[in-house]
């Protein structure tokens, strides 16, 4: 269920010489947890942003969470601080950042 499992994505993150991936979408149990096991596993740094990935229901979602926590492999942030991250990173004001500006 790996979003790297029989698609190019590996190919292109390293010809982009990229290091890390930010992850959200509506599956964390099913997409998104393997997703950042296995990008862990190819070297990346896999960033999960937890308030913007949804589940099947609250139960499934935290175990998944819990599970990535416990690996220890996955940096695991909300929203907020993530766009703070990335406008301190850009020099871009991080109110604007979180709406989108």
């Amino acid at each position: 269920m790996s979003a790297f499992e029989g698609t190019p994505l590996d190919r292109v993150l390293r010809d982009c010489r990229i290091q890390a991936v930010a992850m959200v979408g509506v599956a964390l149990e099913v997409g998104i947890e393997p997703t950042a096991r296995h990008a862990a596993d190819l070297g990346y740094i896999p960033v999960v942003v937890s308030d913007a990935c949804g589940g099947r229901d609250e139960p499934a979602r935290e175990r998944s969470l819990a599970g990535l926590a416990f690996a220890g492999d996955s940096i695991i942030t909300d929203t907020a601080t993530f766009c703070r991250a990335l406008a301190r990173r850009s020099g871009r004001d991080a109110t604007k950042a979180e709406v989108g500006a």
